[in-house]
């Protein structure tokens, strides 16, 4: 039951991530334009006036709305995957949920075992329910193998896993994606400005001072943009990915001790069979 929403979790992650990226940049440019260039920033020369970072920002060139739509999509990107991997872990401790199910399956008690995990919900309890429902279908069937049980368990933890934990990945990429691709286009505005500031260097007689200031300012803006930008997709990547680390292991954790549980279980009714 609750794997037949993951397609539709899947679909709404793509679809998300279609509308926030345009959305971004076209939020990037109106502030740009609208509030970086707002009249009321320059002074009668259109020179910024001293003091105003939101003037001075806005010097940094057409590269400028590209690289804060990077920052937002970051922002954005990284809130979405916080609430969804929050989501994954359920409503409860996990390590308390995982000690809670291995003191069930010590003592057998396999129904309060699937009641902690629809309380728990999430990736987390969702996985776990639907091996232990397997658990307790294969310990039913009379018609299969030790082994082939064993095997069945097995296949169920796995198929279940990848369902849930392709969820918790998607959108990542594009973290990932932004933390290259704005130090690169950082550089680029890097580069435009400099190449200004030394085309003012090599204007015939003096040297014009302001667009020799203008280019490296430019160049400046957009090597900081570039560098908050890919530093903060950095920084959530690695916080989402060891997350989405600490849920697999407990998943398998998890599902060690169901398999333990049944090989030792069954075990003992061989044993009793035997005497």
């Amino acid at each position: 039951m609750e794997n037949q929403s993951i397609p539709q979790k899947s679909k709404f992650s793509s679809t998300f991530a279609l509308l926030v990226i345009p959305l971004c940049l076209i939020v990037a440019i109106i502030i740009y334009v609208f509030i970086f260039g707002s009249p009321s920033n320059f002074d009668s020369n259109g020179a910024p006036k001293a003091g105003n970072y939101l003037a001075i920002v806005h010097e940094g060139g057409v590269i400028v709305p590209v690289l804060m739509s990077f920052f937002l999509m970051v922002i954005t990107f990284s809130i979405e995957r916080f609430i969804t991997i929050r989501q994954a872990y359920g409503s409860g401790s996990v390590d308390n949920f995982v000690r809670r199910i291995k003191s069930f399956l010590s003592s057998n008690d396999i129904n309060s075992a699937m009641q902690v995990c629809e309380e728990q919900k999430g990736s987390l309890g969702n996985v776990t329910l639907s091996v232990l429902k397997k658990y307790k279908g294969v310990v039913a069937d009379k018609s299969m193998t030790k082994d082939q049980k064993q095997v069945s368990i097995q296949k169920e933890l796995e198929e279940a896993t990848s369902l849930e934990l392709p969820i918790l990945e998607k959108n990542l990429t594009i973290l990932a994606t932004l933390a290259s691709v704005a130090t690169l286009v950082g550089l680029l505005g890097t580069v435009i400005g400099m190449i200004k500031a030394f085309a003012a260097l090599a204007s015939s007689g003096t040297p014009n001072a302001e667009a020799l200031a203008s280019g490296i300012s430019e160049a400046l803006i957009n090597t900081a943009l570039g560098i908050a930008s890919s530093a903060l997709a950095i920084v959530f990547y690695n916080l989402f990915t060891s997350q989405i680390d600490t849920l697999t292991y407990s998943i398998d954790e998890v599902g060690f001790s169901i398999n333990q549980n049944f090989a030792t279980h069954n075990k003992e009714k061989e044993s009793a069979v035997i005497a």
